[in-house]
């Protein structure tokens, strides 16, 4: 089986595509920045090397330093799919960031969205 076209995206183009959902609704991004540490465990420096890579996002996932312990309290659906459902573990990896970002964007605060 093909793997989904996602995967092969530069996450560099996927980047400000996550910053401006947050920053349509007043939100930052480093508020962005904060949620893909959390839940990559990559920090300001390793995070600019990826988006200067421009690595494809499978490699950004398969790269991060280490995936939060607490992913599996990140439940929900988004873009019509229950994140905990999801089999493939990139794709779920890249709904757990798309599920925190739209969590921001919906103003949830960040205490609750880092599973504080």
């Amino acid at each position: 089986m093909d793997k989904p076209k996602i995967f092969s995206m530069a996450f560099s183009g996927v980047y400000p595509l996550l910053v401006k959902k947050a920053e349509k609704k007043a939100h930052t991004k480093a508020e962005v920045d904060e949620i893909i540490f959390w839940l990559t465990g990559y920090d300001a420096d390793s995070l600019q090397a990826q988006l200067e890579h421009q690595v494809d996002i499978e490699t950004f996932f398969d790269q991060a330093p280490h995936m939060n312990e607490h992913t599996s309290l990140i439940k929900g659906v988004i873009c019509g799919y229950r994140v905990e459902e999801i089999e493939d573990d990139t794709m779920r990896k890249i709904r757990y960031l798309d599920k925190l970002v739209d969590e921001l964007a919906h103003g949830k605060p960040m205490t609750k969205i880092l599973r504080g």
